[in-house]
């Protein structure tokens, strides 16, 4: 039987696994998508996990088809703030863009209400005070159940907590961020933040976008059809790292001593941190969410905590001054 836990502060009860949709409309087509969802279901499963400008909406809108059926069991989460188009406003936490959105992305997942609107990054123009008195309203009025962010740095979920606690409004109940064997720095400020503030965690691209997966070698050419294989942008910017192919070859390794596949090893391992209280999965074929749901089952030891952080110490990640460059550190700015 599936264990629930409430998220953060919540009495939102979900799943330690979420099935990520991003791949929904543009690598997995909708028989493949059914599938996917058909297997969720069968594992007791409920939690989905989407954003607006996925695959342009389509990723919604097949989201929205595969559990009309049975719309009440899932805990549907979408996401808001990345650019849908070239004008100014769409984009962004305003709530010009966040009442517009939102109905929007109801109509494309054709259901009434969204469990959990994350913001998908953060807007340092839009005064917190907007953004947050507008979520309170759509609380309100019933089209979101609950709130998070997603991509923010720890001092600005402080912030936003704690200007929902002065406001007398819904505080965040849930922060997504990238978090890996080979992406540790959320280890440092986030998590530590997060558990202090009662957010839960629900990390994404515990595969470090497949790189620990284990079918990159390092010096070779990606194979067609893989992420990397396509030129995948977010990819060649972030995960694919030759420290990180190094590393994943490591894992593998060890995964497969242990009788385990490295897909296996990766997610048991992101969930095996008691400030993760989920993890969201990928993926592209049905075969490949089997993986996934077969981690669930997988108990790391000391020794497997020993190993990952003799390759990429806490905190830290594969690659010596690693960040994303669509974040960038902001810490200093030259008078000069």
């Amino acid at each position: 039987m599936t264990d629930y836990f409430p998220l953060g502060a919540s009495g939102l009860r979900v799943p330690r696994l979420w099935l990520g949709a991003m791949m929904f409309g543009d690598q997995t087509d909708e028989a493949s998508a059914r599938e996917i969802v058909a297997a969720t279901r069968d594992a007791g499963l409920n939690a989905i996990d989407v954003a607006d400008n996925y695959a342009g909406g389509e990723s919604e809108r097949l989201v929205g088809r595969l559990i009309a059926a049975d719309r009440a069991r899932w805990i549907v989460a979408t996401k808001v703030a990345n650019p849908i188009g070239t004008e100014p406003n769409d984009r962004g936490l305003s709530r010009r863009w966040l009442l517009a959105e939102v109905d929007h992305s109801l109509r494309r997942l054709g259901t009434d209400w969204i469990d959990l609107w994350y913001m998908h990054r953060d807007d340092e123009v839009t005064p917190i005070e907007e953004t947050l008195a507008t979520l309170a309203r759509l609380i309100e009025l019933g089209k979101i159940r609950y709130w998070g962010v997603s991509n923010f740095r720890a001092w600005r979920i402080a912030r936003v907590v704690e200007t929902a606690r002065r406001m007398g409004v819904p505080p965040p109940i849930a922060c997504q961020p990238p978090y890996s064997a080979v992406t540790r720095l959320i280890e440092t400020e986030l998590l530590p933040c997060c558990a202090q503030y009662g957010v839960g965690v629900v990390a994404y691209s515990p595969l470090a976008r497949g790189v620990l997966s284990g079918k990159y070698q390092p010096g070779a050419v990606a194979e067609a059809g893989t992420r990397a294989g396509r030129g995948d942008r977010r990819i060649l910017q972030t995960e694919f790292r030759p420290e990180s192919l190094e590393v994943a070859q490591r894992i593998r390794a060890h995964a497969q001593s242990r009788g385990l596949s490295p897909t296996q090893f990766a997610i048991a391992w992101a969930l095996n941190n008691r400030l993760v209280h989920g993890v969201i999965g990928g993926p592209r074929t049905p075969e490949q969410w089997q993986d996934y749901l077969a981690a669930l089952d997988v108990h790391l030891t000391a020794e497997d905590e020993a190993f990952v952080d003799g390759l990429v110490p806490p905190g830290y990640a594969s690659t010596h001054g690693y960040n994303d460059p669509i974040y960038p550190i902001t810490g200093r700015v030259a008078r000069g």
